[in-house]
This record gives structure tokens, sequence and C-alpha cells, in this order.
């Protein structure tokens, strides 16, 4: 039986959790980063006023850039990142507006305030929608109050300073589209890398969990499940089944211990994995040493048994040549019958497919019952696969919960 735990196609909750740590990461990696860049640049902005003999205007960028350092130095002492967050923002909005009504408006500061733009964008990369949206409306409170400061029809709130008579407005313009633009555009272009970053690692987890959905399920079926397919369940009127096992299996893993068992197992159910896939067959399950595979479902062929009695001669074949020092050990029994059986996926948590039917009872049976290195059918499956294949019959043998039933061991294909 098949089993694939949790959602299809759901991307595992160990992902998620990873990707939400790095993200909160880089979140907080690059507000320092623009903190930093926008803490200098206003710095550099205080000193041109310095120099241009505007000390009241110079005095308030380079206030903003020491609150800036001092919040950065905080939160690397205390980790604070909400703290850290909040204040930066607070600052950024604040602190241009300030320069703003120092300068008299929105004209006479060349534009000043369109660093506060950065606070909602900021806040929308940070913080979230919600939080932005509360940013973004103080923000238009300033611009508006710009405005009707420049139209005279509010007093300026601060008093007002008057830059030298030389005529820097166009070059504060410059300077002030510029510089928001540049922060805003990393800031976006950030938030754009690490949107499409996560929609690689979605579309990679999701191709890794429908991979494993294809390794646990037909393709077929996976499909059907994919859709929203809620139940699957089919009768079969023909296919086969084989169970194949390792005689005297718990005795030998005693014996050899779980690392030496564990690399067999895998060495042979690979091998039996590679076999049943270039036949197109579908392996159910494997429970221990035991081994189970079904020929004509999910999708139906005529040739069921004949394809399933190539895979079991083909098994044998394998452990007979496997150049393991284990190998002369390791014996086989394989059942094989045929006839009509159902198939489905069952559970919810839990998918698994699986078939059932008095003919898998019979083919479990057809295994326990028979011989080492032999592969024993029953009367149907022979009855299918006798102008094609070498049979001997064994006899009449006794079937548990089934009574007596006539056998055939098949040795190989006829030339």
């Amino acid at each position: 039986m098949k089993t694939i735990t949790g959602p299809l196609l759901a991307v595992p909750e160990a992902v998620r959790v990873s990707e939400r740590a790095e993200r909160e990461q880089l979140h907080q990696d690059l507000l320092v980063t623009s903190s930093t860049i926008m803490a200098l640049l206003s710095l550099l902005w205080g000193l041109i006023y310095l120099y241009i003999g505007a000390v009241t205007a110079g005095a308030i960028p380079i206030l903003y850039a020491a609150l800036s350092f001092a919040s950065i130095g905080y939160y690397a002492l205390t980790g604070r990142y909400h703290f850290f967050r909040f204040t930066q923002l607070l600052v950024t909005l604040v602190f241009p507006a300030t320069l703003m009504l120092v300068l008299g408006g929105f004209i006479n500061s060349s534009g000043v305030i369109l660093w506060s733009l950065t606070s909602p964008v900021g806040a929308m990369l940070f913080a979230g929608r919600r939080q932005a949206t509360g940013w973004f409306a103080a923000f238009a409170v300033l611009v508006v109050a710009a405005g009707l400061i420049d139209g005279g029809v509010l007093p300026s709130p601060l008093p007002m300073v008057t830059l030298p008579t030389m005529d820097l407005t166009t070059t504060f313009f410059i300077m002030n589209l510029i510089g928001p633009s540049v922060v805003v555009f990393l800031l976006l272009a950030f938030s754009t890398r690490q949107r499409d970053r996560s929609r690689e690692l979605l579309l990679l987890e999701q191709a890794k969990s429908e991979q494993l959905l294809l390794n646990v399920l037909p393709q077929s079926i996976a499909a059907r499940l994919k859709t929203g397919e809620a139940r699957i369940a089919e009768c079969y009127d023909d296919a086969s089944i084989l169970f194949a096992d390792i005689v005297g299996f718990t005795p030998l893993s005693a014996e050899l211990g779980v690392e030496v068992v564990v690399d067999l197992l895998n060495d042979i159910h690979s091998a039996f994995d590679a076999i049943v896939a270039r036949h197109g067959l579908e392996k159910i399950r494997t429970i221990g040493d035991g081994y189970m595979v079904v020929a004509g479902v999910p999708t139906p062929r005529h040739d069921h048994a004949h394809a399933l009695v190539d895979v079991a001669l083909e098994m044998i074949a394998f452990v007979r040549n496997w150049p393991s020092p284990h190998a002369p050990r390791i014996r086989h029994r394989i059942g094989i019958n045929s006839g009509a059986i159902m198939a489905g996926v069952i559970g919810r948590a839990k998918f698994s497919y699986d078939v059932w039917g008095d003919p898998v009872n019979v083919a479990s049976r057809m295994e326990s019952s028979g011989l080492p290195d032999c592969i024993q059918v029953s009367e149907r499956t022979y009855a299918l696969i006798k102008d094609d294949f070498i049979c001997h019959p064994r006899g009449v043998v006794d079937i548990k919960g089934k009574g007596e039933m006539p056998t055939w061991l098949v040795e190989g294909r006829r030339k």
C-alpha cells in the first residue's frame, strides 16, 4: 500500500518556516542597509546646508542621521527589530516634513518632503499592507499641508529660514528627486527579487512534492487527485498480482544485523523497482522483505499476466546473478494470481493507493506456499500464459483459507 502524508503537492511546513525566517532576516538586513544609506545621505544634505550658511536647515538632517545611527546601534545591541523598524519609519516620515516647514513649504524646500515617501514604501515592504496604509495616510496629510502652506492658506508652524541668495532650488530639487527615487527603486527591486525567489522556492518544493507523489501513486491517479477528484475506486476485470518474499528472512536479518539488512533490501528492491518500471507495471508496496506488484492496474492491458511473469523471471535472474557476498543466501519465493480486483485511493490525512479482492489474497497464498527460487502461479494465471511460457505442474497444494488448489511452476519463456 503506497502512502503519502498531507495535502497533495503542499509545500512542507518546515520549508515554509524556513522561508519565513529567511525572509524576516532579509527584511532586517535590508532595513539596516537602507537606513544606513539614508542616514549618510542625510548627513551629506546637512553638511551642504551648513556649507551655504543655513545652520538651522543643516541641523535637521544631521539630527536625523544621528538618530538613525543611534537606532541602528540600539537594534544591534538589543535585537529589538520591531522597535527599530518603527523608529526608522517615524524619523523618515517626520524629519523631511520638518525640514520642509522650516524652509517654507514644498517649493522653497525643493520638494524635500519626497524623502518622506520612503516611509510608507518601507512600511509596505517591512511591516505589511495594513500598517503601510497608516503611514501613507500620514504622508498624504503632510503633502496636503505643504500645499496649503505654499498657497498661503496655512501659516508655517515653524519659523522659516532664509537660504543664501545663491539659487540652489533647482539643484536641491534634482537631489531630492533622485535620492528618494533611488531608495524606493532599491526597495522595490529587493521586493521583486524576494517575490521571484519565493516563487522559485515554491515551484521547486512543488516539483519535489509532485515527484514524491508520482513515486507513491500511479501517474494517472495522481493527475486525477490533483484535479480535486474526491473518490477514486475502480474495478478491473483482468489484472494480475505478484508477491515476492525472501525465504528465511527473519533469522537471516537477526544474523546479519540492521545495517547490512537495510543495505541488502535497498539493493534488491531498487533493482526490482527498475525491472517493474521497465515493464510499465505498478509497484504497490514493500513491507520488510515483501514486494508486491500489479499488472493491468490502473492502466488495463491484455498481456497483464505475461508482463508480470516476465518481471518475476527477471527478479529471480537478478538475485541469482547479484554480485553480493550474501547473494547465495538470498532465495525468493514468488507467487502470481490473476482475476478481477478493485483498486483505489483511500484515506484523507494519508493518501494510499491499494488493490484488494479475493485474487489478491490468492496471489499472497501462491507466494507463501511456494518453493525457494521458484515462481508459483495459480490455475487462472496458468491458463493465460501457458502458450508462451514453460510451466510444470506442481500438483494440488493446500492453500490456507482456500483448500486444495492446482498450481504450476514457471521455468521460462518458450523459444
